[in-house]
């Protein structure tokens, strides 16, 4: 096939490696942390919703760098949450929980930015939010650790700190649906 113009495939970096893993979709969990669900008017374990970043909208950080992202455009309400990011290695269609983990290629640390502004404008006309959350250089990235090199992720720390000062900490142990769980459920809604 050849195309018109050349274009670049999305990518990120593999902690360790010259290679890189290519992004295909980005799929976020919304309200997945139990003391943002709380914050956020949980009202139990609801079943997971989700809403997508397109795949150009990485920001690969190198370890030992400090990422540098553009402010973006039409917002004063710029928000960060760090996050706990799933590369997966295979697909699948309505797949099982006890199969969604052998899917897992690595993880790695990401930011979700949110043009919190007009996320509230979108959600109070009942709109999409996909100029809140999915804008050039919404999904800041670490390299991907392969599964083999990872630590077990079942209890470990994840915090945020932002010049030097404190402003997310927490545990995947906190996540109201496992990964396994989350990997599962968006397989009944799309083919990994």
């Amino acid at each position: 096939m050849n195309l018109v113009f050349p274009m670049q495939v999305p990518s990120v970096p593999i902690k360790g490696s010259a290679n890189h893993f290519p992004v295909h979709r980005i799929y976020c969990v919304g309200r997945n942390y139990v003391e943002h669900a709380k914050e956020m008017g949980w009202t139990g374990r609801e079943a997971p919703f989700f809403f997508m970043k397109p795949a150009d909208a990485v920001l690969p950080v190198l370890d030992g760098e400090i990422g540098q992202m553009p402010f973006p455009p039409a917002t004063s309400n710029l928000h960060h949450e760090i996050e706990l990011v799933v590369a997966l290695g295979r697909g699948g269609s309505a797949v099982s929980v006890d199969e969604a983990s052998s899917m897992i290629w690595g993880y790695a640390v990401g930011l979700d930015m949110t043009r919190r502004d007009l996320q509230a404008e979108s959600k109070a006309q009942g709109r999409p939010w996909c100029t809140a959350k999915g804008f050039d250089h919404s999904a800041p990235i670490s390299p991907i650790t392969p599964i083999a090199n990872a630590p077990d992720l079942h209890n470990a720390d994840i915090r945020l700190q932002v010049n030097g000062q404190l402003r997310q900490q927490g545990n995947i142990n906190q996540l109201i649906w496992s990964v396994a769980e989350v990997i599962s459920s968006l397989s009944q809604l799309y083919a990994l």
